[in-house]
């Protein structure tokens, strides 16, 4: 058998509040909209990754949800622009990434990043 996808599932009492984070932050595109649940996609094609982890790294929460991006700066000044608090960083970190975290509408804690 082999896992061809992992989607991770986020609880919303409106699921209409992720188009402006994950639209205009991340340039997310609504592939699947039910109503209830609406799935944004990059038609990236993805490795599929779990992670498990007692911390975030560098003493930082666990985050629920890492994105990794090709332009950290294009991500933090989106982020600026629409003024969502930043919670950590940007950093570089020791493992080769630098990144920030933030919150979605629905207070789930995202690790953004880009690989140094």
């Amino acid at each position: 058998m082999i896992v061809k996808r992992i989607v991770s599932n986020v609880a919303a009492l409106n699921p209409d509040e992720a188009k402006t984070f994950y639209e205009s932050i991340f340039g997310l595109e609504l592939v699947m909209d039910h109503g209830w649940i609406k799935t944004y996609s990059s038609g990236e094609e993805m490795t599929t990754q779990i992670s498990v982890a007692s911390e975030g790294g560098s003493g930082t929460p666990v985050p629920d949800l890492s994105i990794e991006v090709d332009d950290l700066d294009t991500a933090l000044n989106r982020v600026k622009a629409k003024n969502i608090e930043i919670e950590y960083g940007p950093k570089s970190e020791p493992w080769g990434v630098r990144r920030f975290y933030v919150r979605d509408p629905f207070g789930k804690l995202i690790n953004v990043l880009q690989h140094e």
